[in-house]
């Protein structure tokens, strides 16, 4: 018979697999609406490129016949720029220098960009946490874009996810990697990063939750006074 701490950890571990596959569905979600969008912008270069070529040649050959090999050379042209727009990245990966300057409504994307450029390099745990903290930036970013720029609350969100997160992931890809899992100091680099990151991962949650506080709180005063509003006027 199970005793209550048994009962204790499986209730334990039911909830950390429901909090991992929440996650990991968000993730799953923000990656096929990420594919999606690259898809629509390749396919939308591609488009503009073509429609180009072919106007060129229309004009062209208002004035030059462009027999079979004008033909053939549009042909080229055509393949050619198909070729290359759906080779070439949509957009430019962000460097670690422009998370400091970017608007602070814009900073969870580009920052979610630049992890995305970093993640390849870092640990399976770190992997992991890096997906989290993309799902909670995304989480974040649509409440920053109310928030003042001169405000204290954007300068600690800023200086959390656009110079101590970076300068996390930095100082972990300048340790040797042959000393990544040696222990130091009782840790071991590895672990450092996934303690960072967890960390980091923690706080953006308690600020998306302490901005969304003052929603909630408005929310909450006007349902309370359309209640007291609307109970009034059947009472008259």
């Amino acid at each position: 018979m199970p005793s209550d701490v048994d009962r204790l950890l499986a209730r334990g571990e039911e909830l950390i697999e429901r909090s991992r596959a929440r996650t990991e569905g968000a993730l799953a979600t923000r990656t096929r609406k990420r594919r999606e969008a690259e898809i629509l912008a390749r396919l939308g270069r591609i488009a503009a490129a073509d429609a180009v070529i072919i106007l060129a040649a229309i004009v062209i050959g208002m004035f030059v016949p462009l027999g079979m090999f004008g033909a053939l050379a549009v042909m080229a042209l055509l393949i050619l720029a198909t070729f290359v727009f759906a080779s070439l990245p949509v957009t430019s990966a962000p460097r670690v220098e422009q998370l400091v300057q970017v608007p602070l409504k814009a900073l969870p994307a580009t920052t979610e960009r630049w992890l995305e450029t970093q993640r390849l390099a870092l640990p399976a745990p770190a992997r992991t946490l890096v997906d989290s903290i993309g799902v909670k930036l995304e989480t974040l970013a649509p409440q920053l874009a109310r928030l003042d720029e001169s405000s204290p609350a954007a300068n600690e969100v800023r200086k959390l996810i656009g110079e101590q997160l970076p300068e996390l992931v930095n100082g972990y890809g300048r340790v040797p990697a042959p000393l990544r899992a040696v222990p130091r100091n009782g840790l071991t680099p590895d672990q450092q990063l996934a303690q960072g990151l967890q960390v980091i991962d923690e706080e953006i949650a308690e600020m998306t939750a302490q901005l969304a506080q003052g929603d909630l709180d408005a929310l909450a005063t006007r349902g309370h006074f359309l209640q007291i509003k609307y109970k009034d006027d059947e009472l008259g």
